[in-house]
């Protein structure tokens, strides 16, 4: 079958990156924020390696051809209807993984779709209801003080696209490579994706929490003890909302940013949790 290079949903088109053997089992990844499918550049090889074939979309907001205005376009029904189109086109259940902002969306999917998904590999974000737990029982709260400072309109954009100014001596400091602050640059501030990104925050308080559910597919949540975003008692948890299989897998001394930072070690938890169900 020819690669899928793109795909539609509620009337916008959105961009895939596909690799591997065509008659793979599909794996398909979804990047976070403040990033695009390249973030997994370091990660695709490993798995076409060993024969799976990988699916990267840029979603909403990212995709120059699916960048709607408006925060209610970006509320996580809308994400995840995107990502079950892609499933559909896809036209098998998929291994799916997700990091930070995508961890969420892949949730949501294997929550909301369960018969979309083969198992789920959440990297950095546990279950969204581990998530609530962790901001009255853990230093969560604190870290997620970014969240309220993006409902703000307007200042994080002129904050983040101001060239050697907070943002990016921000981003340096949690954790970022001089390459990975270029990034962010070019594919997202200089080609018009961080509205859109941004936007994914404001859209976040028009989904109800009971959106996502308990999940009933094998799942493994990778979290880093360097994150400064995230707390180890939001993935931990997690397990509370797994009616299947599941697996915590730490690693120790890696920032937030762990498909770039850690490809080997997170590749390996992905294929043993495929493994585990094939």
């Amino acid at each position: 079958m020819p690669p899928i290079t793109e795909f539609t949903n509620e009337g916008l088109t959105f961009s895939v990156t596909e690799a591997g053997p065509a008659d793979g089992v599909p794996v398909l990844l979804l990047h976070g924020f403040p990033q695009r499918a390249s973030a997994w550049a370091g990660v695709t090889p490993l798995l076409n390696d060993r024969g799976f074939r990988t699916l990267a979309p840029d979603q909403r907001g990212y995709s120059p051809g699916a960048r709607p205005t408006g925060r209610r376009q970006y509320s996580l029904r809308h994400l995840t209807g995107d990502i079950a189109a892609l499933i559909d086109e896809i036209g098998a259940p998929v291994h799916l993984v997700g990091h930070d902002w995508g961890a969420i969306v892949a949730w949501a999917v294997a929550s909301n779709h369960p018969d979309k998904v083969a198992s789920l590999t959440a990297v950095s974000v546990g279950h969204p209801g581990a998530f609530m737990r962790s901001l009255r029982t853990s230093s969560q709260a604190l870290r997620s003080w970014y969240m309220v400072f993006f409902q703000i309109p307007w200042l994080p954009e002129r904050l983040l696209t101001m060239r050697s100014g907070v943002g990016e001596r921000m981003q340096a400091k949690l954790g970022m490579t001089p390459a990975m602050v270029e990034q962010f640059r070019t594919g997202i501030v200089d080609d018009g994706a961080l509205p859109g990104g941004v936007n994914w925050y404001r859209g976040l308080p028009l989904t109800s929490p009971s959106f996502v559910g308990p999940v009933s597919v094998p799942t493994t949540v990778v979290w880093s003890d360097g994150d400064h975003f995230l707390s180890r008692a939001q993935a931990v948890e997690s397990e509370r909302f797994v009616r299947a299989p599941f697996d915590f897998a730490p690693m120790e001394g890696a920032s937030h940013w762990i498909p770039e930072e850690r490809p080997t070690e997170l590749a390996e938890a992905i294929l043993a949790r495929i493994a585990s169900v094939v």
